[in-house]
Order: structure tokens, then sequence, then C-alpha cells
């Protein structure tokens, strides 16, 4: 826990406080027979010395969390007092690189997490009342999605979605628009990533919960038959209360996913019209020759952050369900 969690943090938070050095220039008189004029270089002896006393960088503090390119409280404050309407104001502030990245990061994760809950749940529910023969063959194909890994599966899809793709050339002949495409919109964009995302999950959901449903006491649900109590009335008020435990977990793991989704912004080439807070760390560490280590360290400070602060809900909840059963 220590070595390959807390000191990365730590380390993550020390490197967000440091910018890159500034190149040293020089500049010299280039003159000829028509006069003279000021040359500017760089003086790659210097800059390189300068960048080995100090690897860190030049101490930012906490300038770079303030910056455009993260919280941007000088940007925020103006669009606030520039702008007519709330609607206005939320486009000026998504415009901002942090706040667009953490439109669709926070729009993906509050679909797809229910949805996979929800749906896994069901599939779980569908398969344990199958037949024994059948339940090891629907098993298997429920859990295909998982089994792809997710740059593979995102290709995929990204190719189907294609205007020559079998996905996007049958949208074209349903809405009967030849130039329409999935990738040249926003909102379609979106929900591209969304169902991908869906699909790819889904299966650790099923499998979990479908794990769960071979624990449920067999004599509490004979009991409520006799009851009288439906198959629908057993599942709300027998079943589902059993798997609150595997609920949380299921639900703590796919926040955390969802809210570090990349692999599918990356495949589908899709930056142009949806970037997450990962896919912003990624940028800048990509930088050509000059990777941006204290922007990257920054977002991922925040990212951790929002992480926590989604998290928190589920796990007062665990906790406080650990206390009632006297743990």
């Amino acid at each position: 826990m220590i070595l390959f969690i807390a000191l990365p943090i730590i380390s993550a938070f020390v490197q967000s406080l440091f910018i890159q050095h500034e190149q040293v220039l020089i500049v010299s008189q280039n003159c000829g027979p028509f006069g003279c004029s000021e040359v500017t270089s760089i003086d790659f002896e210097k800059t390189i010395k300068l960048r080995q006393d100090a690897p860190l960088g030049k101490y930012n503090g906490i300038n770079t969390y303030l910056n455009r390119s993260h919280l941007a409280f000088a940007e925020v404050g103006n669009a606030w007092s520039a702008s007519e309407t709330l609607v206005d104001f939320f486009n000026e502030v998504f415009n901002l690189p942090l706040y667009g990245a953490l439109a669709f990061t926070l729009t993906y994760t509050a679909v797809v997490t229910p949805l996979v809950l929800i749906l896994g749940f069901a599939i779980a529910i569908g398969v344990n009342g199958l037949p024994n023969i059948m339940k090891g063959p629907s098993i298997f194909v429920s859990l295909l999605p998982h089994l792809v890994t997710p740059l593979v599966g995102s290709l995929i899809l990204f190719w189907m979605v294609d205007g020559d793709g079998i996905i996007g050339a049958t949208i074209k002949l349903i809405f009967n628009d030849p130039d329409l495409s999935l990738k040249a919109s926003t909102a379609l964009t979106w929900t591209m990533l969304i169902v991908y995302g869906i699909w790819h999950t889904l299966p650790f959901s099923f499998i979990v919960f479908y794990a769960g449903l071979q624990t449920v006491p067999f004599e509490t649900l004979e009991a409520a038959l006799i009851d009288g109590a439906t198959k629908w009335q057993r599942t709300i008020y027998v079943v589902i209360p059993h798997l609150v435990p595997l609920i949380s977990f299921v639900t703590i793991m796919l926040l955390m996913d969802n809210f570090r989704v990349f692999e599918p912004i990356v495949s589908f080439s899709a930056e142009a019209h949806a970037r997450s807070l990962s896919w912003i760390i990624y940028n800048d560490l990509r930088e050509s020759g000059n990777p941006l280590y204290g922007s990257a360290g920054a977002t991922s400070i925040l990212t951790i952050i929002g992480i926590a602060f989604l998290l928190l809900p589920v796990l007062i909840r665990t906790w406080q369900d650990f206390k009632l059963k006297g743990h």
C-alpha cells in the first residue's frame, strides 16, 4: 500500500508544485552588409545544466492548480461576470480544458455505472433461472466482452461505427442520410463511448452478482415462497438485501474505473469531441520532448480527489452497515 499507492500519490503531488524550467536564451547581433539584427537562440548547455541542477523544475506552488488548464478560477470568475444566462456561463466554463473533461467524465460515470449495475443484476437473475445445461454456455457468452482487451474491443466498435462499417452504414440507411457520421457529432460520440463502456463493463457486474446469487439462503427463499411472495417480491425483499455488500463493492469498482475512462477515447480518436481527466494526463505526458510533469501531476491529484468525493457516500453507507452489524 505504501510502495505502490501512497508514495506515487505523494510523488505526483510534489511534482505538481513544480513547472518546467524555461529554456536559457541568448540574444546576439547578426551583422551583414545591410546592417545588424538581433538573433535569439537557445543555450543548450546552460539549459541542460539548469535542468540537471533542479530536476523537479522551477517551484510554482499551487499556481499550476489555478491556471487556465486546471481550476481556472480567474477565467470562471470572468465567465460569470460576462454571461447573461446560466447557459452562457456553462458554455464558457465547459470550454476550459479541465471542466470540459470533467463534464464528459461525470456524464460517462453517471450513465454507465447505474446501467451496468441494473443490467448486470438482471442478466445474473436471468442466467440463474436457466436450466443447468444452458448456464455454462450463457456465462461464457456473457463474459466475452470482458475477455476482449479494452483497446481491441474499442477498435472493433470504432470500425463498426465507421461510415463503411455495419453500424454506421445501417444508421445512414435508417435515417436516409449518406453524410451522417457518429464520429462528427459530440452528442453521438459521447453516446458511442457510453454504449461501449456499458458493453465492456457489464460482464464484471454480471459475474459478481451471479456468484452472489449462489449464496442466497434457500431456506429464506422457500419461506418467502410459502408465505405467498411473488418472484418479484422475493427478489426485492430477499435477494437484493442479501446482495447489498456486493452491490457496494461493484459500485465502488465501477465508480473508480468509469471516472478514469481513457482507452475508448484514444481508440475511437474521439478527443475532438470527448476528453476525460485521464486523457488530459496522457496528453500532458506525451508532449514531444517536453512532458508537462507538473500539469499531469496536478490533474492526477484532482482526479484522485474527484474519485474520493464520488466514493464517499458509498463508503459512509458501508461503514454505517458495519456499525449496525456490530463489526
